[in-house]
């Protein structure tokens, strides 16, 4: 282009626009750089899980009043990610900043292990014998009862948090694993396979403090294909 032989100028179309209108490249530059800061960042949805609706052993209510507790946990990641990205576009090192940054980690995973728990409900067959999961269970439980036995002891711990079958992305293993307070037990470099929300509010509603009950309804309503597609 002229003398700038071997230099290839990519235009965008801001910038176009902005040399257009007589501003100069460093100006349209500067122009494009500034528009870039309003522009929506990539925001979380909230997924719809209507479908769950009319399960078994699961009141529409309670349901519903799940529905929307995982909402709030969308909508409070967002604003954590924003408030992050605007405060450190401002420069700012403060203990509010530092304190948004822990607080990311709670917002974040209680968005996505709601997501996860919705995602394996809904079944309406049992867990296949011969399928990956058993099979994977099998060899490090000795077999899947031998493992359901070991995952409801885990769901019955005292305290409210989470059940999660994880699977190590290194070797392949699963381990039964209590997560408590979203942020506090998920391992590092493995992928959750199935979770349980043990949480009063995932089960009070409809059976108060009979856990076990709510264990069982939750166990008759896993999607196991769901399970078997998670596995690595």
């Amino acid at each position: 282009m002229g003398k700038g032989r071997g230099i290839r100028w990519v235009w965008s179309l801001p910038m176009i626009v902005l040399m257009a209108l007589g501003a100069t490249v460093s100006e349209a530059k500067a122009q494009e750089a500034k528009m870039a800061e309003t522009l929506p960042r990539t925001v979380y949805l909230v997924k719809p899980f209507d479908r769950l609706l009319g399960m078994k052993g699961f009141s529409d209510t309670m349901l519903k009043n799940h529905f929307l507790l995982y909402q709030g946990y969308v909508v409070n990641t967002n604003k954590t990610l924003e408030a992050i990205r605007t405060s450190a576009v401002d420069g700012r090192t403060s203990a509010e900043l530092m304190e948004l940054r822990r607080r990311l980690g709670w917002e974040w995973n209680g968005m996505r292990l709601h997501e996860l728990y919705f995602g394996n409900l809904g079944g309406k067959t049992p867990a296949a014998r011969n399928g990956k999961f058993a099979i994977a269970v099998g060899k490090e439980f000795g077999d899947f009862d031998a493992w359901l036995k070991d995952f409801t002891a885990v769901a019955s711990m005292r305290g409210v948090g989470w059940a999660v079958v994880y699977q190590d992305d290194t070797t392949g293993r699963l381990f039964n694993v209590w997560v408590n307070e979203h942020d506090g037990g998920n391992l590092a470099g493995c992928r959750p396979i199935l979770v349980l929300d043990v949480f009063e509010h995932a089960f009070f509603t409809d059976y108060q403090l009979k856990r076990s009950e709510y264990l069982q309804a939750f166990f008759d309503n896993v999607n196991w294909d769901v399970v078997e597609d998670r596995m690595k």
